[in-house]
């Protein structure tokens, strides 16, 4: 049976499954196919800690960590109200199509309702037929803009390392 909890980022437990899932994700393929850093190991989770619009959810099957989300709450301007950016969501290869990222993204709904957001966002890869099977199915769509077309995630790192 798959649990979904709240990380505490106090939790040594919490802390280092938030980190062995992402590390997880960044190795895959539609993750970039590279782990994270021994810096970003080592601060990742004291940073995240300092903002309190920033939480991770695990999926743990028993005591095993299969999953995590980690929801960045942003702010629509068009609406006046809070929304919530799912940043990150990953579940280990051996636990896919078996409802875990379900599991999750009914949470983080509950909890951006609780906030009183008004709309969950993700970025997600155009090739990733899978996750946006999984997305589609739990409500998203495109973002477009009446006539004028589908929205692009752009970005610009602001060093050169990309970190």
């Amino acid at each position: 049976m798959i649990d979904i909890t709240l990380a505490d980022y106090s939790n040594p437990k919490h802390r280092s499954a938030v980190i062995a899932m992402l590390d997880a994700y960044a190795k895959d393929p539609m993750g970039g196919g590279e782990g994270i850093s021994e810096e970003v190991k080592e601060n990742l989770i004291d940073e995240m800690a300092k903002r309190d619009h920033v939480f991770s959810l695990l999926a743990y099957d028993g005591d095993t960590p299969v999953g995590v989300a980690n929801c960045v709450e942003g702010f629509s301007t068009f609406a006046a109200k809070p929304l919530m950016n799912i940043h990150d969501i990953a579940v280990i290869p051996e636990y896919r199509g078996k409802g875990v990222a379900r599991k999750l993204l009914d949470e983080v709904k509950t909890l951006a309702e609780f906030r009183g957001c008004v709309k969950l966002t993700l970025e997600v890869l155009e090739n990733n037929d899978r996750a946006k099977q999984a997305y589609k199915n739990f409500g998203f769509e495109p973002y477009e803009l009446g006539d004028v077309g589908q929205a692009e995630f752009w970005e610009m790192y602001l060093n050169k390392d990309k970190t």
